[in-house]
Parts: C-alpha cells; sequence; structure tokens
C-alpha cells in the first residue's frame, strides 16, 4: 500500500502542479476565459486514464503460464524504465514554471483554445498512463490491492496541490520531489530484479546461480507465512517498496545493485550539472 500511496502521490502532484501553473497563468494574465479549457482537459485526461487502466487491465488477463511472467516482467521492466526516466526529466527541469508559461502563452497569443485543452490533457494522459503502469508493475510484484494506497496518494496529492495554489501551504516542493525520488529510485530497482525474475520463470533468461541466499523464515502452516518472509505481512511491504527478495538468483541481486549504482551516478553528475548552472547564472547577473 505505501508504494502505492508513493507513486500516486508523485504523479498526482505532478499533474496538479501542472494545472496549478497554467491556472495562475492564466489568472495572472487576465485571461480567465481558457480556465474552462483547462477544466475540460483535465476531465477528459482523467476519464482517459480510466479507460486506459479498463483495457489494460483486461489485456493482462488473458495471459497464462509462461505467457503471463513474460507479460508481467514486461511491465515491470518497462514501469522501472518510465519511471527513471519521470525522475530525470524533472531533474532537468530547472524552471518548470516558466517553460509551461511559455507553452501556455504561445496557445493564448494565438487565440487558440484547442491548444490549451490538449495541453491539459496530455498532461493528465502522461501521468494517468504511467500510473497505470506502475500500479500494474506493483500489484505484479506485491501480488495485492493497492487501491487504498493509490486513492489516499491521490486525495493527499490533490489537497497539496489546491494550498499550494492559494499559497497557504510554505513547502518544499523540491524536497518533497528529491525525497519521492530515492523512494522511486528503490521502487524501480526491485522492479527491475523482478522483471528479471520473471523473464528467468518464462525461460527467456537464463537463471545461472538459482539462489545466492535464503533468508526466508521457514513456513510453518501453508498459506501462512511468517512476517519477514517475503509473502509475510512486513516482508511483502518491503517487497513491494524496496524489492526485497529473500531467495534471489544471481541474476537479480547483479541488475538490483546495478541499477542502484548507475541511476545514482546519473543523479550525482545531473546535481553537479545543475549547481554549476546555477553559479554561472547567478555570476552573469
Amino acid at each position: 500500500m505505501l508504494a502505492a500511496f508513493v507513486i500516486m502521490l508523485r504523479e498526482t502532484l505532478e499533474a496538479a502542479l501542472i494545472i496549478g501553473i497554467i491556472s495562475s497563468f492564466l489568472v495572472r494574465t487576465n485571461q480567465k476565459k481558457y480556465l474552462i479549457q483547462v477544466a475540460g482537459g483535465s476531465v477528459a485526461g482523467v476519464a482517459a486514464s480510466l479507460l486506459a487502466a479498463i483495457l489494460f487491465n483486461r489485456f493482462s488477463q488473458g495471459f497464462s503460464g509462461k505467457t503471463e511472467a513474460l507479460f508481467e516482467g514486461i511491465t515491470m521492466i518497462v514501469g522501472a524504465l518510465l519511471i527513471t526516466t519521470m525522475i530525470f526529466w524533472m531533474m532537468n527541469q530547472y524552471n518548470i514554471a516558466k517553460d509551461i508559461e511559455k507553452q501556455v502563452s504561445k496557445r493564448v497569443s494565438g487565440n487558440f483554445r484547442v491548444g490549451i485543452f490538449l495541453l491539459v490533457f496530455i498532461s493528465i494522459l502522461r501521468e494517468g498512463v504511467e500510473s497505470v503502469i506502475f500500479l500494474a508493475a506493483l500489484s505484479f510484484t506485491t501480488g495485492g490491492n493497492n487501491l487504498l494506497g493509490a486513492l489516499l496518494g491521490m486525495a493527499t496529492a490533490i489537497v497539496l496541490g489546491y494550498f499550494l495554489f492559494l499559497g497557504s501551504l510554505k513547502i518544499s516542493i523540491k524536497k518533497v520531489f528529491t525525497f519521492t525520488n530515492i523512494l522511486l529510485i528503490l521502487f524501480a530497482a526491485g522492479l527491475v530484479a523482478h522483471g528479471v525474475h520473471e523473464l528467468q520463470e518464462a525461460g527467456i533468461i537464463p537463471i545461472y546461480i538459482e539462489h545466492v541466499w535464503d533468508i526466508n523464515p521457514a513456513v510453518v502452516q501453508e498459506g501462512s507465512y511468517p512476517l519477514l518472509h517475503e509473502n509475510g505481512y512486513i516482508g511483502s511491504i518491503l517487497k513491494g517498496l524496496f524489492g526485497y527478495n529473500g531467495n534471489p538468483t544471481l541474476l537479480e541481486v547483479t541488475v538490483y545493485t546495478t541499477y542502484i549504482i548507475g541511476v545514482l551516478l546519473v543523479w550525482r553528475k545531473k546535481t553537479r550539472s545543475r549547481l554549476l548552472r546555477s553559479v554561472l547564472f547567478s555570476y552573469s547577473q
């Protein structure tokens, strides 16, 4: 549930910020007549995202056996790649508000109502489709229902976005995104490792060494797992959020470690580049 909460908090907050920036810009520039397009694009984006979720759910139920393992493995790896690109994309947005306002200005100056609608619609739909893939990958990993966590994450993000728009909540969005980035990196690493595990079960990738270690507590009764077992209450939470596996293969461990190290190295490089740009910008002023 916690992983679903973080995912939907992050995705919904991004969408809320985009809508808030666009709406605020239109109000400040006395272009309130375009707010109806913002509302329409938001509703249409949410509706299209729900449709995507329904279609994906129906499509995913048509697999079994090795085909099911292959589909789940691909979904997990695609989800991890999307999370990674989302994290790096947000890190490159030094002034996301100005970038969005420029896009809005082009459409407003041309009196292009459809453009405003599409800008909001595509932004919401993108976040919605990503959420569908992320939650599907999470459900394949944990095998549980993440609806409550997802709804709580959405509700929290909407409340935060609303108060941020009103200017009454003093909170650092940068710190929120940095914290969620760390959680999402660990989550994505787990998705990659579990995706590799599913592809191994499908016979696509060789196993090499089946269990590097096995720390799963013994199951005393069938269907009832100890708390720290990967299918137990605590173990399943760690499995869904951090990719915990009590008996991983050698390739799973290698992929998990390599992913985290690689992402952190890129993050460090981008952070240094951003600081350098900030210093040069300040000096030029």
